[in-house]
């Protein structure tokens, strides 16, 4: 591990793991390139996950051509929160994993 990594992680990984909001998010990735652990993807967001939403968030996504983060490797994040800086919608918080 590098020492920029240790200075930023603050947790053992999978101890605190990132969550989106899908109705803030607009799948911009700039979450993407500053995830010292790639833990977040953008992709087209999942039907159900779509459905899920109320009609704002869902006309909100369809301007945004229907792309969100997600997190496939959440067990991987260590806290760092530089993820929930860079999100310029504030759709990304840090929370204990359940």
């Amino acid at each position: 591990m590098s020492p920029a990594k240790e200075v930023l992680c603050k947790e053992e990984a999978g101890v605190i793991i990132p969550f989106v909001n899908f109705s803030k998010c607009e799948g911009k990735a700039d979450c993407v390139p500053v995830c010292p652990e790639n833990v977040f993807e953008v992709r087209r967001i999942d039907d159900k996950d779509y459905k899920q939403l109320g009609l704002l968030a869902q006309l909100k996504l369809r301007v945004h051509g229907m792309k969100v983060a997600y997190t496939p490797l959440a067990d991987a994040c260590r806290a760092c929160g530089l993820c929930v800086t860079a999100c310029p919608e504030k759709a990304i918080s840090l929370r204990r994993s359940t």
